[in-house]
């Protein structure tokens, strides 16, 4: 992807270990987190209002946020994975590959499964 397009800016919520951050700071990845972003324990809403205004994929363990896709697509995208499906350097990994290969207006809107 040439450097001139759009990156994706990812926001971890509460429940993805803030390892998952650090990896993607290694690469020069734009993370944020729940805890970074003073969210701590803030309803749901909250935190994809967060990832909206400062278009952020929001990366997930919670179900809650499927359900919230469901009902909107008024999202910069969120990103799912099973709490116990993939371990944090999967997830770390399933997330520079996103980065690199897809542009936050491929993601808006839609969720995608790690």
């Amino acid at each position: 992807m040439p450097d001139n397009i759009e990156r994706i800016r990812f926001h971890l919520d509460e429940n993805v270990d803030p390892v998952v951050a650090v990896a993607l700071r290694r690469v020069d990845i734009d993370v944020t987190t729940t805890q970074e972003s003073r969210l701590l324990h803030k309803p749901d809403l909250l935190q994809l209002d967060f990832a909206r205004m400062e278009n952020r994929m929001l990366v997930t363990h919670d179900e809650d946020f499927l359900v919230i896709a469901n009902l909107t697509t008024d999202h910069p995208g969120i990103a799912y994975c099973h709490i116990r499906a993939r371990s944090l350097k999967q997830i770390a990994d399933a997330l520079v590959l996103i980065h690199a290969v897809l542009t936050p207006d491929e993601v808006r809107g839609k969720v995608e499964f790690i």
